[in-house]
């Protein structure tokens, strides 16, 4: 209840203070392509339901089928603009709304394609009890995944056989873990390497 009231009041505050950023960064993406502002795609939450997630465009219409992963900075599909918002991280911002409205926290393992979690095992579906966040401890330590996967002759093939089960680690240990103030070290450390790196 703690920290369902954390999200809820902090979502509101920082739809408040970024709503003219929001503003600017969706006539900027309607300049630069065509297409819609948002990028909404099915993910899996809490109770392993799927639920729409909020994102910028950030890649031209219909790029999703040239491939489910992003390999590098520099993939084709990304639009101008959406490099600079995919280095910041600011294309994740209207996840403010799925925060708000309960399907998502600040803080919890960060919510998959249903593609890739159809390669868990039961054990790994303790990660449903809990909402997905923003950020978490596997999205610490992969912030710069599509760079990595770019290096990789066979992208798919590491990211389901090397990262997710890395991942799924990373997000058991912060389920033993998770309280109040652990959530709001963890947003920090995030604010903090988003914005020096």
């Amino acid at each position: 209840m703690i920290k369902r009231s954390f999200d809820v009041v902090l979502s509101i505050i920082a739809l408040i203070i970024l709503s003219p950023l929001l503003f600017i960064i969706a006539i900027a993406i309607k300049r630069d392509s065509q297409g819609p502002v948002l990028f909404i795609q099915e993910r899996v939450g809490k109770n392993n339901k799927d639920f729409n997630i909020y994102k910028f465009r950030t890649m031209y219409v219909a790029s999703q089928t040239k491939g489910l992963l992003t390999l590098g900075n520099h993939d084709s599909r990304i639009t101008k603009i959406g490099y600079f918002l995919r280095r910041y991280k600011i294309d994740e911002f209207p996840q403010l709304i799925n925060i708000l409205i309960g399907d998502m926290s600040f803080v919890g393992p960060r919510p998959e394609l249903r593609h890739y979690v159809n390669f868990y095992n039961q054990e790994d579906h303790i990660i449903f009890t809990v909402r997905p966040g923003i950020t978490s401890l596997a999205s610490l330590k992969y912030r710069n995944e599509v760079e990595l996967l770019a290096a990789y002759e066979d992208p798919e093939s590491y990211f389901i056989n090397t990262i997710i089960p890395d991942k799924l680690k990373l997000n058991k240990e912060y389920i033993k873990k998770q309280n109040l103030f652990y959530d709001l070290k963890l947003i920090i450390i995030t604010i903090t390497k988003v914005w020096t790196k």
